[in-house]
């Protein structure tokens, strides 16, 4: 078996299978830095940025075969550590062509009497299956008019809203959850559930409404629609944006307290939560925290907890003032305010977590100093 390496060898790539397909399948795991079809002997040669995601690939597809149009495909470490130019007119076989010499950011292949030829002074006018600047994505697309695949860097494609059932796709953000939880799932969490839909009760209705279940259950996926029954006013009907994001909703908040009430969370019998006035509509909502970072929100998905994380706050707040804004939730036990990459955020520590659960509900969102903070739970134990 070859060493771990940026480099992954992919097999079995049928003509009908796209390159922004199977990028769908690797760049969950991290950026892509450099792909190559070789299409005469239905093999590619994909080279991540770091090792680390590499190796986050082979162990995940070790344990689950990927499938791409219904084919499977085959993955494992190449024998080079690069894709590198080799400087020769061509080499004996696809492989041999890349040699360590000196790093290009765009590759064009073209096959001629099944001879791979690497150009040395390229010209990419398009990004499609037979050229890519990844150095400039917004180069058009020669396939858009012929194909209705989505684009493998189209967020609502692989992140965003998808119609339940789509098997490809759910196994896309299987394996980018299984990537940011460390190379598997979480346990429960299946990846193959398709169920969007989610029934919450037991519900305080002295103090639920539908914002505030939306930033508890945001934490966990996009939010499609929120629906509190009339006839059951401590039920409430929430659609995520897909199965996965469900399962992990389920997962990690069955049970939790909140108003003094211990939630139920099970899966409805509805697919959908169906567009009426009493369904509140978030799907083109920009407080959804999975349009962006997606890999990074899903990292810190987790149980509600004592800890929590605020961010997008004005540079020049103070303690006093996060205190003033959440405290009125429970008794703070400890914070702090720290600064990264330039950007002022805080972490509050409650006495318990269901005054943290309350901080967050209520508060995520809130305007200070015209800017929606963002509040999610912290792994951290202590400040």
């Amino acid at each position: 078996m070859a060493e771990p390496s940026k480099v992954i060898h992919i097999r079995n790539v049928g003509h009908e299978i796209s390159e922004s397909e199977l990028l769908q399948v690797v760049q969950p795991f991290g950026t892509v830095a450099k792909l190559v079809m070789l299409r005469a002997k239905n093999q590619a040669l994909v080279q991540m940025e770091d090792l680390a995601s590499a190796v986050n690939v082979i162990q995940y597809y070790n344990t689950i075969q990927p499938s791409v149009r219904g084919r499977n495909v085959y993955l494992q470490y190449s024998s080079h550590q690069e894709l590198t130019i080799d400087q020769s007119p061509h080499g004996r076989n696809p492989d041999q062509a890349f040699k360590p010499s000196y790093n290009i950011s765009h590759v064009k292949v073209q096959y001629k009497l099944m001879v791979l030829y690497i150009l040395s002074e390229l010209q990419v006018h398009y990004n499609n299956d037979r050229s890519r600047d990844f150095t400039n994505p917004s180069l058009p697309t020669e396939q858009r008019s012929r194909s209705s695949q989505p684009s493998y860097n189209d967020p609502s494609s692989l992140f965003g809203f998808q119609q339940p059932g789509d098997p490809y796709a759910q196994m896309s953000k299987a394996a980018m959850i299984a990537a940011a939880f460390g190379g598997t799932l979480p346990p429960g969490v299946s990846g193959i559930n398709d169920r969007c839909t989610l029934v919450v009760s037991n519900l305080n209705t002295d103090k639920i409404d539908e914002d505030k279940l939306f930033n508890l259950f945001s934490m966990y996926g996009n939010i499609v629609r929120i629906k509190i029954l009339k006839n059951k006013p401590d039920h409430a009907l929430i659609q995520m944006a897909d199965g996965l994001q469900a399962e992990l909703a389920v997962l990690y908040l069955k049970g939790a307290m909140l108003f003094g009430k211990k939630l139920e969370v099970n899966y409805s019998k509805y697919p959908t939560v169906t567009a009426d006035p009493d369904a509140r509509d978030y799907s083109t909502s920009h407080l959804n925290r999975f349009n962006s970072n997606v890999v990074k929100n899903y990292r810190h998905c987790c149980a509600p907890t004592k800890m929590i994380h605020i961010s997008a706050l004005p540079q020049d707040i103070t303690e006093d003032t996060i205190h003033s804004l959440v405290g009125e939730h429970g008794t703070i036990a400890n914070s702090r305010l720290f600064e990264t990459n330039g950007k002022t955020q805080a972490l509050v520590l409650f006495e318990s977590v269901e005054e943290a659960t309350e901080a967050l509900v209520e508060k995520h969102a809130s305007k200070l100093d015209r800017t929606n903070i963002r509040i999610s739970f912290s792994q951290m134990q202590n400040i």
